[in-house]
C-alpha cells in the first residue's frame, strides 16, 4: 500500500542496479589487479616532501587517481566533484571514501589531482595496455594514427584584447606591490583601456580602429614602465620579515613575467597595425596567461588556438599512444616518430599501419616498409599506388576503412572527456590534462570489453 511518507530511513543504501555503476565495478577490478598505478600516483605526491612520515593523512595515492578518472569522465568541475563524492554512494565506494568519511574539499582535489605529471600518465596507461594485451584485447598488431587540436582555455585572441588583459594585470599587480610599499606610483588607466579596446571592436573604419589602437597602446606603454619602475623597489633590501619577503619575491617574479609578455603583445600590435606588417604566427603570442599556445591552422580552413596531439589507436579502440607537439609541425615530419613509439611501446612494430592522408609521402612509405610492416595505408594516396602500400586492393581498402575509425574515437574523447579543450593552466597541465583523458576513456573502453 502506498504511503505518505517513509517514516525512518534505512541506514546504508545498498549497491544500485544500472549500467554505469556496472562500468565503475570493472574500472574498479582493474586499478585493483593493477596496484602499481597507486605507487606510481605516490610518488608524485611525495616528490618535494623529504619528510614522508609526518604531516596530515591528506588524499591516498588510490583515492587521487580514481578522482581523477571521475572527474574526466563526467566533465565535472572541482567543486561538482567535491559536491558528488560526498553525495554519491557510488562514486564514494568507487574512490574508496568510507562511509563515515566527510569527503574533501575542492581545494583538496585540484591540489591533489594536479601533482600527477604527464609522464605519470603516460606510464599508467601503458599498465593498461599490458592489461589488455594479457587479456588478448589488444595485441598491437594493427594501428592507426591522425592528429587532432586541443584548445586552450583562451579566449578570441584580438591584439586590442591582449592590451587590454596585460593593463589590467599589470595594475592589479601593483596594487598589491603599493599595499606593501607605498612609494610605489602609477596611475590606474584599465578603465581607459577597456573604452579603447571596446572602440576598437565597434570602429566604423580602418582609420578610427588605427586611433583607438594607437590610445590603447600608449596606454600599454605607461603601464609596463610603471611596473618597470615598481620592480626596482621591490628588488630594494628592505627590513621585510622572512615570509613577507617571499611574497614580494614572487610578486616581483611575477611582474616580470607579465612585463616581458606585455612588451611581446606591445610589439607584434605595433608591427600589424601600425607599421602594416604581417607577422608570423609562430612570432605571435595569443595570451599573456597561456602563452604556450600554438596558431593550428587546419586543411587551410579552420583555425585553432591550442596544441597538435598525435594519437595512435589499436583494433580495441584503446589509444596506444599519444604525442603532443609543440608548434605546427607538418603530418608528414611525425610519421617516424610515432611508429618507433609503437615498437617502444610493443617491442615489435605492428603489421598494418593505417595513416591519415596528411602522413603520406614516398619517404614516409619507405621507411615504414623497411621496419618490416607489411601493409601501410594512406587514406589519401597522393600519387603512391596501392600496390606499393599494401599487398592487394582489399587490404587497402579495409585499412582505409580502419582507419576511420579513429575520428570516432577522437569524438568520443572530446565530446565525453574533455579533450576538445584543456581548462587546466601551464603548458605541464595541459599534458596532463590530455594523459588524464586519454587513460579515462582507455579505462572505460576496457572496462566495457571485459564485461561485454
Amino acid at each position: 500500500m502506498r504511503k505518505k511518507a517513509k517514516e525512518q530511513l534505512p541506514l546504508m543504501l545498498t549497491g544500485i542496479d544500472h549500467q554505469h555503476a556496472e562500468e565503475l565495478k570493472g574500472m574498479d577490478r582493474i586499478l585493483k589487479e593493477n596496484p602499481i598505478i597507486n605507487e606510481l600516483v605516490l610518488q608524485d605526491l611525495q616528490r618535494g616532501n623529504p619528510k614522508k612520515d609526518t604531516g596530515a593523512e591528506g588524499m591516498t595515492a588510490e583515492q587521487v587517481i580514481r578522482a581523477a578518472v571521475i572527474k574526466q569522465m563526467e566533465g565535472f568541475s572541482y567543486e561538482d566533484l567535491a559536491f558528488h563524492l560526498m553525495d554519491s554512494v557510488t562514486y564514494r565506494g568507487f574512490c574508496r571514501i568510507g562511509f563515515a568519511d566527510k569527503g574533501f574539499g575542492k581545494s583538496a582535489l585540484n591540489a591533489n589531482i594536479k601533482q600527477i605529471s604527464s609522464q605519470t600518465w603516460e606510464v599508467i596507461n601503458r599498465v593498461l595496455l599490458a592489461e589488455a594485451d594479457s587479456r588478448g584485447i589488444e595485441k598491437g598488431r594493427e594501428s592507426r594514427i591522425d592528429c587532432t587540436v586541443v584548445e586552450s582555455d583562451i579566449h578570441a585572441p584580438f591584439d586590442s584584447g591582449l592590451l587590454w588583459d596585460s593593463v589590467r594585470v599589470l595594475t592589479r599587480l601593483l596594487k598589491r606591490a603599493q599595499d606593501v610599499f607605498p612609494e610605489i606610483r602609477y596611475t590606474d588607466h584599465t578603465k581607459r583601456a577597456k573604452r579603447r579596446m571596446l572602440g576598437v571592436h565597434n570602429a566604423k573604419g580602418a582609420k578610427a580602429r588605427k586611433e583607438q589602437y594607437q590610445d590603447l597602446l600608449k596606454v600599454a606603454h605607461w603601464t609596463v614602465g610603471y611596473a618597470e619602475g615598481a620592480i626596482c623597489i621591490l628588488e630594494k633590501p628592505s627590513g621585510k620579515d622572512r615570509e613577507g619577503g617571499m611574497q614580494m619575491t614572487g610578486l616581483c617574479m611575477e611582474l616580470k613575467s607579465y612585463i616581458k609578455l606585455s612588451k611581446r603583445v606591445i610589439d607584434q600590435t605595433e608591427r600589424r597595425v601600425l607599421n602594416g606588417e604581417s607577422v608570423p604566427s609562430s612570432e605571435k603570442l595569443v595570451s599573456i596567461f597561456e602563452s604556450h599556445t600554438d596558431i593550428i591552422k587546419k586543411d587551410n580552413r579552420d583555425t585553432y588556438y591550442g596544441h597538435k596531439v598525435c594519437l595512435s589507436q589499436g583494433t580495441s579502440n584503446l589509444i596506444t599512444d599519444c604525442v603532443i607537439v609543440e608548434g605546427n609541425p607538418a603530418d608528414t615530419t611525425l610519421t617516424e616518430s610515432m611508429l618507433d613509439r609503437q615498437a617502444a611501446i610493443y617491442g615489435r612494430y605492428p603489421k598494418k599501419v593505417a595513416l591519415d592522408g596528411g602522413f603520406a609521402s614516398k619517404d614516409n612509405l619507405k621507411k615504414a616498409k623497411q621496419r618490416g610492416i607489411e601493409n601501410v595505408c594512406f587514406s589519401k594516396r597522393c600519387g603512391l599506388k596501392i600496390e606499393e602500400m599494401c599487398k592487394s586492393e582489399y587490404v587497402y581498402k579495409r585499412l582505409r576503412r580502419f582507419r576511420a575509425g579513429i575520428e570516432s574515437g577522437i569524438s568520443f574523447m572530446k565530446r565525453c572527456f574533455g579533450l576538445a579543450r584543456c581548462t587546466w593552466k601551464s603548458f605541464r597541465s595541459f599534458k596532463s590534462y590530455v594523459w588524464a583523458s586519454i587513460v579515462s576513456a582507455n579505462l572505460l573502453t576496457l572496462a566495457r570489453r571485459l564485461t561485454a
